[in-house]
């Protein structure tokens, strides 16, 4: 029986052993002052550099290893997409309200309390909100933070909330016409299609740290065909009038600074 008070993070997560620690223990300090009772999921592709062996010491984390990469029994174990690697935990998880995050991300704090009490509010109002979309940048390129649009001028989730009720709505991530990308957009854009509104939490911040590993570039490889099938379903909804809204914003606890230090030090 799922919570209507329940809050769920769930992290994919792929040999980033030194990151996944510092995001896991940013969501910790985050949920320690959340109003909901609150659970840890992380999906883990079948890390090979210490990830899993830290992951089943922590009680507080619900662990789903899915086998990703390398051989099994003298033959290739066949690569999923992200959508089925994402689903495991979205299917898996009791909460009311589903945060996706990324394990080369630090939450900054009240992120995760500040969506919740936003979403609490708009549901109350009435309003048929699906997806929240947290603010996040590069770091430490980028001063600015940003939500992105898509096709038809809307707003999809990089990092946020998701309403449980509407990901069932939408039989979770398209797991077969994408690889990697765009499927976040996708997921989006088939919730507004059964009236579910996608918006920015103006409150909630995310750092992204974009030089955490190589997994990137092998992902970005398959980034034209996934681009290709995403044109092909959703180009005649138009093109957005700006790809990301951006604002400005000073984060008092100084997360990304704070935890690379620390990091560059471990």
């Amino acid at each position: 029986m799922k919570s209507e008070k329940y809050i769920s993070v769930v992290i994919g997560s792929y040999n980033r052993k030194k990151f996944l620690r510092r995001t896991i223990e940013s969501v910790r300090a985050e949920l320690v002052s959340c109003h909901f009772p609150a659970e840890i999921i992380v999906v883990d592709g079948g890390s090979t550099d210490g990830s899993l062996a830290w992951l089943l010491q922590q009680k507080d984390v619900i662990t789903i290893v899915q086998h990703n990469r390398g051989e099994w029994q003298g033959r290739p174990i066949e690569r999923r997409s992200w959508g089925y690697f994402m689903n495991l935990g979205f299917r898996c998880a009791k909460g009311k309200y589903i945060c996706m995050l990324s394990d080369d991300c630090l939450v900054v704090p009240g992120a995760i309390n500040n969506g919740c009490r936003l979403f609490e509010a708009r549901l109350a109002a009435g309003e048929h909100v699906g997806a929240m979309a947290f603010f996040w940048r590069n770091w430490p390129e980028q001063k600015r933070y940003w939500v992105g649009y898509t096709f038809g001028n809307r707003m999809f989730v990089n990092h946020g909330l998701f309403l449980r009720q509407a990901l069932e709505a939408v039989d979770f991530v398209d797991e077969e016409s994408y690889f990697f990308y765009h499927a976040d957009g996708d997921l989006c854009l088939r919730m507004h299609e059964k009236g579910y509104a996608c918006i920015a939490a103006h409150d909630s911040f995310v750092e992204h740290f974009t030089h955490a590993s190589d997994t990137r570039m092998e992902n970005l490889r398959r980034q034209h065909e996934d681009w290709t099938r995403y044109r092909e379903r959703w180009s005649h909804l138009g093109l957005p009038e700006r790809d990301w809204l951006e604002v400005d914003f000073t984060d008092p606890a100084a997360t990304a600074s704070r935890f690379a230090k620390r990091w560059f030090r471990s």
